[in-house]
Formats: C-alpha cells, sequence, structure tokens
C-alpha cells in the first residue's frame, strides 16, 4: 500500500473475493430500487388502452364528452410525470445521501414508491386518474433518487477488482424491470381492465422487500470513515463485505482518499461551471445524456405497442414482440458487461449511436411504406429490435461510466448531478413531445431522434477520448488541450498545477490509485 500514502501497511496483494454479502447487497439494491425504474418506464405501455378508457369514462361521467386532444394531453401528462419526477429525485440526491447515508437514503427513498404504489392500486376504486398522474410523479422521485444512490452505493461498497462488474447492476435489474412490466402486461395476465389496477401497484413489492432486507447489510464503508469519522463501523463493514478481518490496506486507501479531499475541497454545481480545466468534460456529460434520451428510447419503450400495431403487426400479437424485445435489452446489457474492457468505451458509444441513428432511419422508411408491400411489418419489428441493441450496448450504460472517469473525486458529485438534471429534464420532454409529433408528423417523427443521433455520435467522435485503462491524471491531461490549460505533475507528489488563462486560478491536490 505503499504507492498509495507513506505509513500504509505493507500488506500481500490478495485477489478480493465476490462475498455473498456484497452479491447479496447489490442485487437487493438493485431489485429494490433500480428495478422499480425500469418497471414503471415500462409499466402504462401494455395496458395504455384499458387506461385511456378509464380516462375517458371518469370525465366523461364528470363534465360530458371528452376530445382527442385532451385525451392525448392528459395521457403525455401521466406519462411525463414520471421523468419529472425523476428530475426533482436527482435534485434531492447530495442532501439526502450526506444526511442519511447511501444506504439509510435508499431506505427512506421507499416511501416515493410505496405510498405511490397503493395511490395507483387504488385509482380505479376511486374514480381518479388524478391519483394516477400524482402517483407517476411520486414513484418517478424514487427513481430519480435510485438511478443515483444505487450506483453511489455499490460503487463504495465493492472492491476495486469488482467496480465495474457491480457497477452494471443498477442498469441491468432498470431492463429486467422492463421485461417483467412486459410480461405482465400481457392480456391473458395483467393488461386488460380488471389487472391494470394491480399490474401499477406491483410496484411496491421490490421496495417492501428492500425495506426489509438492506437494513441488514452494512452502510457504505466509505461515508462511514470519511464522512462521519467513524471507523469502527467502517472497518465492521468492510470485513463483512469482504470475507476477511485484515482490511487494514483499504481503511489505508479511505484515509488517504480523505485527506485528498480534504486539500482539494468541495464543488458545488454553481462552482463546477466555472472552472475551465472541467469545461469540455461538463459538455460532454452534458451531451451523452441528451443524446442519449433525446435519442428516441424512451419513445420506444413508452409507445412500442402503438409502433407495432403502426407496423401492421397483429393485435394479438404485439404483446408478445414488446416482449422479445425486453428480453434482448437484457441479453444485451448482459454481454456490455464483458464488451466495455475489450473494444472499448468510445467505439461502443459511435456504434450505438451509429445503429440507433440507421435503425430510426429505416423505421421510418418502413412506416412510410407499411401499406404498399407485405413484408414491410416484419422490417419496422427489426428496426425497433436493432436500436434496442444498439442502446443497450453503448448509449445506454456507458455515459455515466465515462462520467466518472472524466471528473476527480471533489468534481464528480456535483458532474452527476448535472448529468441527473439533463437525463430526466431530456426524459421528460420526450414522454411530454412525442405524441404530438407522432400526430403531428406520422412515420416522420424518428427522423428528427435519427438526427439526435447523429449530432450525438459526431460529438463523440470529435471531442470523446478513449477513457479504457487510464488512470483519472491520464484522462485530466487527454482534456487538458482542449480546455487550453497545462497540468504538471510535480515530481514526487500528487499535486496537479493547473496553469494557462483562468484555470491558473487554483491548484488541485489529488491522488491516484
Amino acid at each position: 500500500c505503499s504507492m498509495f500514502a507513506a505509513g500504509c501497511p505493507q500488506t500481500i496483494s490478495r485477489e478480493r473475493l465476490l462475498t455473498l454479502t456484497l452479491a447479496a447487497a447489490s442485487l437487493i439494491a438493485g431489485f429494490g430500487s433500480s428495478f422499480q425504474y425500469g418497471y414503471n418506464v415500462a409499466v402504462i405501455n401494455s395496458p395504455a388502452t384499458e387506461m385511456k378508457l378509464f380516462y375517458t369514462r371518469i370525465y366523461e361521467d364528470r363534465y360530458g364528452p371528452m376530445s382527442d386532444n385532451l385525451l392525448t394531453l392528459l395521457w403525455s401528462v401521466t406519462v411525463s410525470m414520471f421523468p419529472l419526477g425523476g428530475f426533482f429525485g436527482s435534485l434531492m440526491v447530495a442532501p439526502l445521501v450526506n444526511k442519511f447515508g447511501r444506504k439509510g437514503t435508499l431506505l427512506f427513498n421507499n416511501i416515493f414508491s410505496i405510498v405511490p404504489a397503493i395511490m395507483m392500486g387504488v385509482s380505479e376504486v376511486a374514480g381518479s386518474f388524478e391519483i394516477i398522474i400524482a402517483a407517476r410523479f411520486l414513484v418517478g422521485i424514487c427513481a430519480g433518487l435510485s438511478s443515483n444512490v444505487v450506483s453511489m452505493y455499490l460503487g463504495e461498497i465493492a472492491p476495486k477488482n469488482y467496480r465495474g462488474a457491480i457497477g452494471i447492476v443498477p442498469q441491468l435489474f432498470i431492463t429486467i424491470g422492463i421485461v417483467v412490466a412486459q410480461v405482465f402486461g400481457v392480456r391473458n395476465i395483467l393488461g386488460n381492465m380488471e389487472g391494470w389496477p394491480i399490474m401499477l401497484g406491483l410496484t411496491g413489492i421490490p421496495a417492501a422487500i428492500e425495506l426489509l432486507l438492506l437494513p441488514f447489510f452494512p452502510e457504505s464503508p466509505r461515508y462511514m470513515l470519511i464522512q462521519k469519522g467513524d471507523e469502527k463501523t467502517a472497518r465492521k463493514g468492510l470485513q463483512r463485505l469482504r470475507g476477511w478481518e485484515d482490511v487494514d490496506e483499504e481503511l489505508c486507501e479511505m484515509r488517504v482518499e480523505e485527506q485528498s479531499e480534504q486539500a482539494e475541497g468541495r464543488l458545488s454545481v454553481l462552482n463546477l461551471f466555472t472552472f475551465r480545466s472541467l469545461r469540455w468534460q461538463l459538455l460532454s456529460v452534458i451531451f451523452m445524456n441528451m443524446g442519449q434520451q433525446l435519442s428516441g428510447v424512451n419513445a420506444i419503450y413508452y409507445y412500442a405497442d402503438s409502433i407495432y400495431s403502426s407496423a401492421g403487426v397483429a393485435d394479438d400479437h404485439v404483446q408478445y414482440v414488446t416482449v422479445g424485445t425486453g428480453a434482448v435489452n437484457v441479453f444485451m446489457t448482459i454481454a456490455a458487461v464483458f464488451i466495455v474492457e475489450k473494444s472499448g468505451r468510445k467505439l461502443l458509444l459511435l456504434i450505438g449511436f451509429g445503429v440507433c441513428c440507421g435503425a430510426c432511419v429505416l423505421l421510418t422508411i418502413a412506416l412510410y411504406f407499411q401499406t404498399s408491400l407485405d413484408w414491410i411489418p416484419y422490417v419496422s419489428i427489426v428496426c425497433v429490435i436493432t436500436y434496442v441493441i444498439g442502446h443497450a450496448i453503448g448509449p445506454s450504460p456507458i455515459p455515466n461510466v465515462i462520467t466518472t472517469e472524466m471528473f476527480r473525486q471533489s468534481s464528480r458529485p456535483p458532474a452527476f448531478m448535472v448529468a441527473g438534471t439533463v437525463h430526466w429534464l431530456s426524459n421528460f420532454t420526450v414522454g411530454l413531445v412525442f405524441p404530438f409529433l407522432e400526430r403531428g408528423l406520422g412515420a416522420y417523427s424518428f427522423i428528427i431522434f435519427a438526427c439526435i443521433c447523429l449530432a450525438t455520435l459526431i460529438y463523440i467522435w470529435v471531442v470523446i477520448p478513449e477513457t479504457k485503462n487510464k488512470t483519472f491524471l491520464e484522462t485530466s491531461k487527454l482534456f487538458a488541450h482542449r480546455n487550453k490549460v497545462d497540468i504538471v505533475v510535480e515530481a514526487g507528489d500528487s499535486e496537479i498545477k493547473e496553469t494557462g488563462g483562468e484555470s491558473s486560478e487554483q491548484e488541485i491536490k489529488n491522488t491516484f490509485f
């Protein structure tokens, strides 16, 4: 451990094992939190027709005839409340994780799942579509918190040699949640007039399981030591997570990180925008997250059934095609775990956005000619599945990986807050605008998404470097020229001096592991 700091114990290096405690904590956090994100993305997809009939019946009982435009607006608001809640949830991350801890925030967050689950479950009996809209906002807050906090918790409890694999667990459970919602949405199961309230209410079950089981697992040792100064609890947590008593080396690493943060100071979101040395990293985070959401991925998931129907697939078969598409998403997410360290991050992003762009163009052509040729509907299905494959290997999982690698310790939390804000606002925009685009532009609506994919691809090609197998220092050097700053590492020290123009405002201390 002498490579980290003087005074660290000299121990024989040994591979850290994936213990039962670590695996169980990862699975419970992923299932109890990330699963709900995916489930609620797709849960109102299959029963959309039945829910719209419910909206219409309730409205007409109160006020009289309901116009198609009003129904479209109400449904768009219902869909968009989820990402809007996600936006507000992402703004709550920093204060909650500092007050309650990582595990504590995940437990607290279950309030925003169990309460709306009950609300949605009783909405039909109560005769109120407003309850559904409000509940979608609350469950969106749950997703906004969990999408950040689960990754933070798992990243802090995992050893270095498993951090990448465990870091993909949240995205994997998101895709599994989507598939489960699609399976439940089959008309013979819950996707019918009697079953849709139950289907919406089931989102509270994973939260209840997490609420019961997660308290038995350790809080993040890094949080306990660095932020709370409780070395005794941190040591006990590490011993459980690692499966052995001798955790002095890892505790030493945490102390070095703590010293580094004290020297570096903490950055706020506002401070982040004033640093010349972080300018292009910040722009890259914004462009990647905008591209990720505005590329049309949630339009595909939110409105998959209607896309297949308009493509000519028989109504009885649409639900099964949708489930198959979700299964492909799960499989490709699993594959991404093994691909990312071989091919690199940038290549997967380029391939992913390129595939999505091509799929959107071909889907537009297929939808335009769907009544002219008998085989065109099958082309539409292939386009949707191809899009899902492209997004699953690059645009979905990679931006968070690169965000972690582009920023140093003090700037990473506000960077993720910016990323989350852009992510959820873009998600909200697509959910609100796409139904009107579909009605106004028809088959041409996906051309807009194709253009966004192409623009994002060009930006990544020109600006974003490959970060695979690079330290934070090496990545900072890659951006230094573009930011017009010089980063000089003094011999025998970990000090980085940023000079050149505005960047001379400070010296940044950092420790590279």
